[in-house]
Order: C-alpha cells, then sequence, then structure tokens
C-alpha cells in the first residue's frame, strides 16, 4: 500500500494499484523522492565536486542505512558523465535545456525509490504542469541505460525519448514498478524523467519548504 505523506493533496502518496492504462498528458504524475532532513530536489551535480563528495560523506555517516549512504567513491563523476550524454541526446532532438544539471523525477510512485530513504517523502506533480519540451525520459535509470556494462539488447537501453516516444514506450511495456520492482528481470525498475527547467520545480519545491517550516 502506498504511503501517506500528509493531507495536502500534492503530497498524497499515490496509486495502490499496478497501472494497466495507457497514460496521457491528463493523467500521468511525475515523483520526486528524497529524505526529509534534506529536502526535495537537491542535485549533486549541480553543486562543484569537491562539495558534492562532502555530502555524500556526511550521508554515509549520519544516515548509513539509506541507499544513498551506498555510491561509490566516482559517483559524482560517473553521474556527471551521464548527464553530459543526456544533455546531448535531448538537444539532438530538440530539447529545450535551461539548466545544465536536471532535477530527477519518475513517472508514477515507485515503492522502491521510497524505500531509499530513512525519513522518506516524496512531491508528486502533475506532468501537464510542465513545458513538455523542457522534460526528457528513460525507461529505467539512466546510468544502467546508457551503460556499457548493460548490453542484453533490448530496446530502450542507449535511449533518451521525449515525451510523446515514452507514452509509446509505456504502451509497449507498461510500468516497470509494477514487473520489475524486485529488480529481478534488468535494473529498470522505473521510468526516470529529467526536468531541464526550474520553472515548475521552484513552485513545488518552495511549497514543500513553507508548509514544512524550511
Amino acid at each position: 500500500m502506498a504511503p501517506v505523506c500528509g493531507d495536502h493533496a500534492l503530497f498524497l502518496c499515490g496509486r495502490e494499484d499496478p497501472c494497466d492504462i495507457i497514460l496521457s498528458v491528463m493523467d500521468m504524475f511525475l515523483y520526486h523522492f528524497f529524505d526529509k532532513r534534506s529536502g526535495p530536489f537537491k542535485s549533486l551535480t549541480a553543486i562543484p565536486p569537491q562539495e558534492a563528495e562532502a555530502v555524500i560523506g556526511k550521508i554515509r555517516e549520519e544516515r548509513p542505512d539509506s541507499m544513498c549512504s551506498q555510491r561509490n567513491d566516482d559517483y559524482v563523476a560517473r553521474r556527471t558523465g551521464c548527464e553530459a550524454v543526456l544533455r546531448r541526446e535531448f538537444a539532438s532532438k530538440g530539447g529545450v535545456l535551461e539548466i545544465s544539471s536536471p532535477h530527477y523525477m519518475v513517472v508514477e510512485y515507485s515503492p522502491w525509490l521510497y524505500s531509499w530513504y530513512e525519513q522518506p517523502g516524496f512531491i508528486k506533480i502533475p506532468v501537464e504542469e510542465f513545458d513538455l519540451k523542457t522534460v526528457s525520459f528513460t525507461y529505467g535509470d539512466s546510468m544502467p541505460t546508457f551503460s556499457d556494462r548493460v548490453n542484453d539488447g533490448k530496446e530502450y537501453r542507449k535511449k533518451l525519448y521525449t515525451y510523446d516516444e515514452i507514452l509509446d514506450v509505456i504502451d509497449r511495456y507498461g510500468l516497470p514498478q509494477d514487473w520489475n520492482n524486485d529488480g529481478r528481470y534488468g535494473p529498470e525498475r522505473y521510468i526516470e524523467a529529467h526536468v531541464w527547467s526550474d520553472r515548475v520545480i521552484n513552485k513545488y519545491k518552495d511549497l514543500w519548504n513553507k508548509e514544512n517550516k524550511i
């Protein structure tokens, strides 16, 4: 059962039943998961590398049971390299990149991502609120999607999608969390969304901070 984070409609925790319909702009939500002590939309690649390494070190010390504490020493460098690929691929499709490091979200509720954090929280935003020219997608986390170590021939490997394109992929394969939440069938446990704009994100970030008196 999806947990409930509060009584505000924007922060209720979403669907309990597997999604067996084709998502459209009228019913898709993008979710962002985070530890409530840190707050939402904090990006390691948006700050200097040394500062990012210090943040990871602090997480390892203070939150040893969180998934984020298990990241390798080269995580920031690998994530930065992956973002360079995402920028290039999205630009080649005519995507609009208003910021250099994206905000990470996922399509619909992910039980696995919720379990990453010791004090988990999330924000869900209707996809219709975004300028969809500023949002790209990968079927699965972008790092294994573009990793040379994953070579199983699935059609969505090494690919980045626009909104219209990801709807077609969802139509054919469904949502990964419905059939692979435990990762048994590969690294794709959710659909990752990359928001290349601050406009909508800042609205929800400020609202969350205000409601939580941060």
